[in-house]
């Protein structure tokens, strides 16, 4: 029997919401979500500066998470309408591209204690500071483990020697939650600890890393006798490894799922290709293999997004990564490339445009965003290594690697 009353509630939450949003979300920025997502650093946008205000007051930026530090408390059926709202109303969640929201907050929600909590959960809520990742080391990037940056107890607090490498956003963060290593004779994977270190001091130093794409959103991080008190440890001490993990799951789970609340919504492909594609007498694409190819990786889009309301619901309770969250990360990548692939395909020649006044901004930034989207079989994980730990840890398949 379906329980109506819970039905007038979420209505009643609906209409809540669509008002708010009516009131709060600035008009100038209807669909931008993918636009504000690509800036490079920080972006200076008087709509963007209010919209992020209001939002991050609210609490719904992170709808879901507790109200006694700020975030919405709402259940997940009302974050479900509030994003369907939002998504009518083209708007989009302006901190769901930074890392504080999709990593560090729920990590340090997991394993963070009252105090850290307190200081560092309502900041992140309101978009007032900024977050990084240390993790990749010259010397460790797939094989994390072997991570060598340096942190000694030094009576007061931690000192920290050593360099990361493709941070992302390490020279406009205020913040970062770095692994680091605090026992050198223990095993590679124990004797590891996670910290969270103020950026804002002499002893670190970023280099931005030029990327093909034009942009340079990832750096070589460098510390030399950087510092963090001794309530910087997340987790516990030299477990800092399962607090890495869990990072990594929250992680893929955001780069799995659409942006914001699906303001950011691209076109979709087969109507895309009607715009520069021939048609024929029925309306369709013309070329049937190009259609074929088109409608699969639309239907695989489609494929994926179940598949991530499956792991949603697989996770609630659980307190490591579900199978179906294991295969999401590659998931993404295929259809994410796939689709950037026929995009260029589709525009043809002027898919291949860098600047200028003969190609449209649409197509400008479709070759940047093909060339930044190979990043994706590599970052949080390449293809390969997470194909490998499918292959191990759910299908059970002898490990050919050689691998611990």
């Amino acid at each position: 029997m379906a329980d109506f009353g819970a039905d007038v509630e979420l209505e009643t939450f609906r209409e809540e919401a669509r008002a708010w949003l009516d009131a709060n979300f600035p008009a100038a920025l209807k669909g931008k979500a993918a636009q504000m997502a690509g800036q490079e650093g920080p972006v200076s946008d008087p709509d963007l500066a209010t919209w992020r205000k209001a939002i991050g007051e609210k609490g719904w930026a992170t709808p879901t998470w507790p109200k006694e530090y700020g975030g919405g408390g709402l259940s997940p059926q009302q974050a479900r309408v509030l994003a369907q709202e939002m998504a009518k109303a083209g708007a989009f969640n302006p901190l769901m591209f930074g890392m504080g929201i999709t990593m560090i907050g729920p990590t340090i929600l997991d394993y963070g204690t009252e105090e850290q909590k307190q200081k560092h959960i309502p900041p992140i809520v309101r978009g007032e500071v900024r977050w990084c990742v240390g993790y990749s080391e010259p010397g460790a990037g797939s094989d994390l483990a072997s991570l060598q940056m340096k942190c000694e107890d030094a009576g007061d607090h931690w000192k920290i020697n050593g360099q990361k490498i493709w941070t992302s956003g390490a020279q406009w963060s205020d913040w970062c939650g770095a692994l680091v290593r605090t026992d050198f004779s223990a095993k590679k994977h124990e004797g590891i600890s996670f910290m969270l270190v103020d950026m804002h001091q002499p002893g670190i130093e970023t280099r931005p890393i030029k990327l093909i794409a034009g942009a340079s959103p990832f750096c070589e991080t460098f510390f030399t006798d950087a510092t963090a008190p001794k309530d910087a440890l997340l987790g516990q001490l030299n477990v800092g490894w399962t607090v890495g993990k869990r990072l990594l799951q929250h992680e893929r789970a955001s780069q799995t799922g659409a942006p914001g609340g699906g303001g950011g919504r691209v076109t979709p492909l087969h109507e895309l290709a009607k715009r520069y594609c021939e048609v024929d007498a029925a309306g369709r694409i013309a070329d049937t293999d190009l259609r074929t190819r088109v409608i699969k990786n639309e239907m695989d889009a489609r494929t994926h997004g179940l598949t991530l309301a499956r792991a949603a619901a697989e996770a609630k309770g659980a307190s490591g990564a579900t199978n179906a969250a294991s295969v999401l990360k590659n998931s993404a990548t295929n259809v994410a490339q796939t689709r950037a692939e026929l995009t260029l395909e589709i525009m043809g020649a002027q898919g291949l445009g860098w600047d200028g006044e003969a190609f449209r901004k649409e197509e400008i930034e479709a070759v940047r965003g093909w060339l930044g989207g190979k990043a994706m079989s590599i970052y949080g994980g390449s293809a390969e290594i997470q194909n490998n730990i499918i292959s191990k840890r759910i299908l059970g398949l002898p490990d050919s690697t050689g691998s611990a």
